[in-house]
């Protein structure tokens, strides 16, 4: 984890905040480093006394008969199966949104479990910081909800072992066990290009030493320091 990057994004935030909340997105394939990344930045906002919620997009899962209805194995499936994003905006993003009520929950489905969950509805105090780790954060239906979002780009071999490292699957980003995945993460790259969207792109190959890609309010940058 790079501090100077956490100071710089802590910056960047702090700077976009309004009396209503601000939304962040964190995105990137599977592997890429959002998480751990969404709970530092959480907590170096919260050092600084910034009210911050965190979400993920794990906590709006469709059922599994919907995520595999194209197949166990569909990347297809993976990509336009796995969420159920008009919940996501619903319960959440909407809500904390320049008009919306400040009351979201952060969760409607536990995926392992195939259940949903009963997550209690809770009300955003004024100036906070939603920050929500996923993939897919810059489809066409969620776009318009980031006040501002990141995308780490990482190569697969590199982010396929990251995950692997966690037990899910195999390092090998060939492997057929993680062809669902890595083929349906190419489909979303090809289709909607979060590169393209995302207010600031991070190099993650390295999260020691990343650097800023494209940063679209104060132009392309060098290594962070």
């Amino acid at each position: 984890m790079s501090p100077a990057l956490l100071r710089r994004l802590e910056q960047e935030i702090r700077r976009r905040r309004a009396a209503s909340v601000l939304r962040v997105g964190i995105d990137g394939v599977d592997g890429a480093g959002k998480t751990t990344l969404a709970d530092a930045l959480a907590e170096a906002l919260r050092a600084v006394g910034v009210p911050v919620i965190r979400a993920s997009v794990d906590g709006f899962h469709h059922p599994r008969a919907v995520r595999y209805r194209r197949g166990r194995e569909s990347p297809e499936g993976f990509f336009r199966d796995s969420y159920d994003y008009g919940a996501l905006r619903r319960v959440l993003l909407d809500p904390l949104g320049p008009d919306g009520s400040r009351r979201y929950r952060t969760a409607l489905f536990d995926h392992r479990a195939d259940r949903p969950v009963e997550a209690a509805e809770q009300r955003a105090e004024p100036e906070s910081v939603l920050i929500v780790d996923g993939i897919f954060l810059h489809r066409p239906e969620l776009r318009d909800c980031w006040d501002f979002s990141i995308f780490l780009d990482v190569r697969f071999e590199i982010s396929v072992p990251r995950g692997a490292q966690r037990g899910e699957g195999s390092p090998d980003p060939l492997a057929p066990e993680n062809r669902r995945y890595v083929e349906g993460q190419r489909l979303y790259l090809r289709e909607c290009d979060p590169a393209a969207h995302a207010t600031m792109v991070v190099g993650y190959n390295d999260p020691a030493v990343p650097s800023i890609l494209e940063n679209r309010h104060a132009g392309s940058a060098a290594p962070v320091r």
